[in-house]
């Protein structure tokens, strides 16, 4: 077996265009914080997040991934939030959180953008999609809303 031996990250050339230094990434991410309170399912998949975003300085489709990643915490609060939410799939329950009041019109179709990166991804119709990381924290952002404001009001 021969082992591969991969050279230490570099800063992704693309980066720089958002991006002036590996440090800037800590602004960016500064306000993405796991509240009290939130499963733990949940609170993994956002400090992953959170920690993808900040790689995303060395690996540019990082930031990709952590909009698809910051789902996996959304759904697990929308399906504990959501009357009768069962094997539902995202979408619906991002509609049914709209039309309930859980989500904001703004957050529905942010996360409604997130899910079709996911879907084009995860089904094989986009084989490669990169957002600059300044793109990705906008939704990023909704995600942790929706999770912060899911955990603190009480369930139905």
């Amino acid at each position: 077996m021969t082992t591969q031996r991969l050279p230490f990250p570099v800063p992704d050339e693309r980066t720089h265009y958002f991006i002036g230094q590996y440090a800037d990434m800590h602004d960016l991410v500064e306000d993405l914080v796991v509240p009290d309170g939130v499963p733990e399912a949940a609170a993994t998949a956002l400090c992953t997040t959170r920690e993808l975003l900040r790689q995303s300085y060395y690996c540019y489709e990082f930031s990709t991934v952590t909009v698809m990643h910051s789902l996996i915490a959304v759904e697990i609060v929308l399906r504990d939030r959501t009357p009768d939410a069962g094997k539902k799939p995202l979408h619906r329950l991002i509609k049914q959180g709209a039309d309930t009041g859980i989500l904001t019109a703004r957050q529905a179709e942010d996360l409604d953008y997130g899910r079709k990166i996911r879907n084009g991804m995860a089904h094989g119709q986009t084989a490669h999609a990169a957002m600059p990381p300044v793109m990705a924290v906008g939704t990023v952002t909704t995600s942790f809303a929706i999770v912060s404001e899911g955990c603190a009001a009480p369930a139905e």
